[in-house]
């Protein structure tokens, strides 16, 4: 009987053994789409500095590998990472690190070869895009891994996560010009624009999740929410956002004031956004498919649209915008 329960349980344990699609399925190479964020970085750098690269398509292929193959290194420990606390999540409890037994040996050598991958070509590019990315994969490590995991503080977690999206842009500017940087302003823009999107995700998680399993669930799937309370995370997302349009407003009217045009839709984007990530079962839990989101995606087309055709349109009465003036309401003596 003993030895029949013993083959038993070594059935059983093998069958649970993570298999090699396991590990493929822990880079999360699904969330690709993220990397859309790349998108305005080139742009941008096309606009204010035109092409200085000697060759943009190979820039393009090695920005676009350094891109995916850091942010699936980072999912890669942090799916591993965080396989204990996911076990309590209502979806994220069907992960094949939660589901499987995984080798963190297995792991490291999966993070070491997609960061080994990134950062080559990071090197082969240019030396800004190896700086930015040894601060992408920097980021992952500093997230994940105790004794830092700024992942467990609020606020911190929310603002050490959205950090990715300026290196995004980042990595697209460099494509075209790898002698410079995006200026600050717009910089900190992408970035309090992805803490925005980051805080609507928990905002929806933790709605959705004290609903119909508790608080206390969800402060065992992740530790920062231990600190946060509804009407908090809602504040924290409107000050993200106001941050975020803040600092593209002078992004804006320092480089072309005819873009100030654009922020209201932008503004409207925003509470677009807010409004989904309220909703019941929200794709904002899930930004990697926000492309279902068809409401979603006529607003960024709008936007892009109102962009291009201001790109190319003078507003000569904007001017006065850009110096001191004052409504004259009666002449002075």
């Amino acid at each position: 009987m003993t030895q029949a329960l013993g083959i038993s349980l070594a059935s059983s344990d093998a069958l649970n053994r993570a298999n090699w699609p396991d590990y493929v399925s822990i880079a999360r190479l699904d969330h690709v789409t993220k990397h859309v964020f790349i998108v305005p970085g080139v742009l941008l750098a096309l606009l204010l500095r035109g092409v200085r690269s000697e060759s943009v398509v190979s820039m393009a292929v090695l920005g676009l590998v350094v891109a995916v193959t850091i942010a699936s290194a980072n999912y890669a420990i942090n799916e591993y990472l965080d396989r204990e606390s996911d076990k309590h999540h209502p979806t994220k409890s069907a992960r094949s690190a939660v589901q499987r037994t995984m080798s963190g040996t297995l792991v490291f050598a999966e993070w070491l070869a997609l960061l080994a991958i990134g950062l080559c070509a990071a090197w082969a590019a240019s030396l800004t895009m190896l700086i930015i990315a040894l601060l992408f994969a920097s980021q992952g490590i500093f997230y994940n891994v105790r004794p830092i995991r700024t992942k467990d503080v609020p606020y911190l977690d929310v603002l050490s996560e959205a950090v990715n999206n300026p290196f995004r842009l980042m990595i697209g500017w460099a494509m075209l010009d790898p002698s410079t940087l995006p200026p600050s302003s717009i910089i900190l823009a992408y970035w309090f624009g992805g803490a925005f999107l980051m805080g609507a995700k928990r905002l929806s998680e933790y709605r959705e999740i004290v609903a119909s399993h508790g608080k206390d669930l969800l402060a065992r799937y992740r530790k920062s929410f231990s600190g946060y309370t509804e009407i908090s995370l809602t504040t924290s997302v409107l000050i993200y956002a106001m941050l975020s349009s803040a600092f593209l407003g002078v992004f804006l009217v320092k480089y072309r004031i005819e873009y100030l045009l654009v922020l209201p839709a932008i503004i409207l984007l925003f509470g677009k956004y807010l409004a989904l990530s309220m909703g019941p079962g929200s794709t904002a839990q899930k930004p990697e498919r926000l492309f279902r989101e068809s409401g979603l995606l006529v607003m960024v087309a709008f936007v892009s649209m109102l962009f291009a055709v201001f790109t190319f349109i003078d507003v000569p009465s904007l001017d006065g915008l850009t110096s001191q003036q004052f409504i004259a309401i009666s002449r002075g003596d």
